[in-house]
């Protein structure tokens, strides 16, 4: 029988852990399940490698954040209420050159990264918990059921190489927030499960340049008499020498010993380690911002969680700079449902099935608003929006319901998929053309 730590190795290494070979070399796990026809793909995959594909660390929460409470867009109408507390006071603030005004840990964000920030008012149509994976699934818009999540991986992978195509999940904090890959539940991997099986003295890191050099040895043969030049030159712009590996080595050994516990702040640490190791294209985690906060006095845990959660957001952004990844990974988020925003709302917020504020934070997005909030019934909902200048409003093609599957949709136009393949995974929506760098 596998032991735990076996069956983790197995996860996110593959079957005999070829995925390790991969990350001591610098070649794709391909190269190492059938060598011949993965330098024959190589040209390809090197074109593909050029493309807009990212890395994604995905937030996702079952709980409804009041997320939608303290962002860009909600601050025009006096009426809605926003938190008390000095720490959120109103704050101007700048999105690729488009004016506006947040809580303040939205405006502290470095302007870097809120020129590529993205907010999307959007409709989940669902004020229930539990149907978190109903959200994720495009509430019946995706082909056979499959989660954004999930969509994405399997699109993004071959591009970035990566060992697995199935996401990771970190931070499930209920069953409602587990994912799923072809009807399948994935395991969910907590921080420090992650380190104890990575960084042990026997662990998988304590051997890389070793591994390194018996992997290409077992490669020489087919590298020496059956590739061409042209694919051998591909081979060897992969390769990584003896420094690299021992700094890819080092690097993640201090990164993972940095995890001291399962909270927001170690699963990012996480999630920067498995890119770096390539292990997946999709990270799940999941950031606390108020929670299901209807007897929340003074609202101060959302004001405390709104700090702390924007505070992790730009913690990870620093890391992939420190790294060099600011260029490959986008962050993304996709609740349940957000909370109420009208009078009476000063001590806890009640669900709101009409309006959940996403975020995307990457290259391929435009800073800015996309969509917004008007009345609805006693409370307010998203806006209609209109696809080509992002705007909420009366006369936008994509109306409130709709807004969901077009916000999926964009999201994987920005990572480079192609028209039809968009429309074959969903159903329904459109391409927002404007939150488009």
């Amino acid at each position: 029988m596998m032991t735990r730590r076996e069956a983790l190795m197995s996860t996110l290494f593959g079957a005999g852990y070829v995925g390790l070979r991969a990350l001591a070399t610098g070649l794709p796990a391909a190269f190492f399940l059938n060598p011949r026809r993965a330098m024959a793909d190589g040209a390809a995959a090197a074109a593909c490698g050029a493309s807009k594909a990212q890395f994604i660390v995905f937030h996702t929460a079952g709980s409804g954040d009041p997320i939608n409470a303290n962002v860009p867009g909600t601050y025009e109408d006096a009426k809605i209420v926003h938190s008390a507390d000095p720490a959120m006071a109103p704050t101007k603030l700048t999105l690729a050159g488009q004016a506006t005004t947040a809580a303040a840990p939205w405006a502290a964000l470095p302007q870097s990264v809120l020129d590529r920030t993205t907010f999307w008012h959007l409709m989940t149509n669902t004020p229930v918990h539990p149907k978190e994976p109903d959200v994720l699934k495009l509430m019946g818009s995706t082909y056979q059921g499959e989660m954004l999540p999930s969509i994405l991986a399997k699109q993004l992978a071959p591009c970035l190489g990566t060992i697995q195509t199935q996401p990771i999940s970190l931070g499930a904090a209920s069953p409602s927030e587990g994912l799923t890959y072809g009807g399948q539940a994935l395991p969910i991997i907590p921080a420090l499960a992650l380190k104890a099986t990575l960084t042990s003295p026997t662990g998988p890191l304590s051997n890389l340049q070793g591994l390194r050099d018996q992997s290409l040895k077992s490669l020489a043969d087919i590298y020496k008499d059956g590739a061409s030049p042209a694919q051998k030159a591909y081979v060897d712009s992969l390769v990584q020498t003896q420094n690299q590996v021992r700094n890819i080595n080092q690097s993640l050994l201090d990164q993972l010993s940095a995890i001291k516990d399962n909270s927001p702040a170690s699963q990012m640490l996480a999630a920067v380690a498995l890119i770096q190791m390539k292990v997946t294209p999709v990270i799940a985690v999941h950031i606390p911002f108020g929670g299901d906060n209807h007897r929340d006095l003074g609202l101060a845990t959302e004001t405390a969680q709104t700090v702390a959660g924007v505070q992790t957001i730009a913690n990870l952004m620093s890391q992939l700079q420190s790294a060099g990844l600011q260029d490959q990974v986008t962050f993304m988020s996709l609740d349940v449902f957000g909370r109420t925003l009208g009078p009476g709302n000063t001590d806890g917020r009640s669900h709101n099935p009409n309006h959940q504020v996403s975020i995307t934070i990457g290259k391929g997005f435009k800073g800015g608003i996309i969509g917004g909030v008007g009345p609805v019934g006693n409370d307010y909902g998203a806006l209609a929006i209109s696809s080509k200048t992002g705007k909420g409003g009366q006369g936008g093609d994509v109306p409130a319901d709709g807004t969901l599957t077009s916000f999926a949709q964009t999201a994987m136009s920005a990572m480079g998929v192609d028209s039809a393949t968009i429309k074959a995974q969903i159903t329904s929506g459109t391409v927002i053309s404007a939150a488009l760098a």
